[in-house]
């Protein structure tokens, strides 16, 4: 394994306040996801996402999986950028995805922003929504964006940002979800229970630009969709 962690990247000595991972799901809007990235984000590419995050203008500083899905003459394109490349075997209990986000855990960034994470195959998908629940992320606020769509968890309080009308669900993720208070959406919850294979909490409504959500015992899925569903 070619590990680079605790050197330098790209010759710098950088500390990071959020990372920016691209996975390699679907990836069907470079320019939208370039405009979420910020000057002095640590850029995480996971295996074959590394030719999303170059296809949305961006080097990666660092490259991590067991290659699978990286080509010879991509490999070949990020030594010549200098790119740092942590290499994993094939067989592992990690998926390539959860080796990225520990890695930028270990890091020390406060935030992590993942994108291409959907779309594709089923178990993938729920693989990668059910990461947010890693314990070794739990200091760590971690979202998955996919278009108009944001999805986090919330451990105990968390504010909402959006527009009037967005759609939001809250589901329990993990087991049952209780004491579940809700301000800024079009049907409150106070202290009320969202039982973990029931389908209560979904296509709530944005009724202030901001909403507040808080979870007593449990975790909830929270799924933003922008623009109403």
């Amino acid at each position: 394994m070619e590990e680079s962690l605790g050197r330098p990247l790209n010759g710098r000595l950088d500390v990071f306040m959020r990372a920016v991972i691209f996975a390699n799901g679907q990836f069907s809007d470079p320019a939208g996801c370039r405009r979420l990235v910020q000057g002095g984000d640590l850029i995480v590419a996971v295996d074959g996402g590394t030719a999303h995050a170059l296809a949305a203008g961006l080097a990666p500083h660092v490259v991590i999986g067991d290659l699978d899905s990286l080509e010879p003459a991509r490999r070949a394109e990020l030594q010549a950028m200098q790119v740092a490349v942590v290499s994993h075997p094939a067989a592992k209990d990690e998926t390539d995805l959860e080796l990225a986000l520990l890695y930028a855990a270990r890091q020390g960034v406060k935030e992590i922003l993942v994108l291409a994470a959907l779309g594709g195959r089923l178990d993938h998908m729920v693989a990668n929504l059910s990461l947010l629940a890693h314990p070794a992320l739990s200091g760590v606020v971690v979202r998955i964006v996919d278009g108009r769509q944001l999805a986090f968890l919330v451990r105990d309080r968390c504010c909402i940002s959006g527009q009037r009308g967005d759609t939001v669900s809250l589901l329990p993720w993990g087991g049952d979800a209780l004491g579940v208070s809700t301000q800024g959406l079009r049907w409150p919850l106070d202290r009320e229970p969202l039982f973990f294979g029931l389908a209560r909490g979904v296509s709530n409504v944005l009724v202030e630009e901001e909403a507040w959500v808080q979870v007593q015992e449990g975790m909830l899925l929270c799924v933003v969709t922008h623009g109403g569903e």
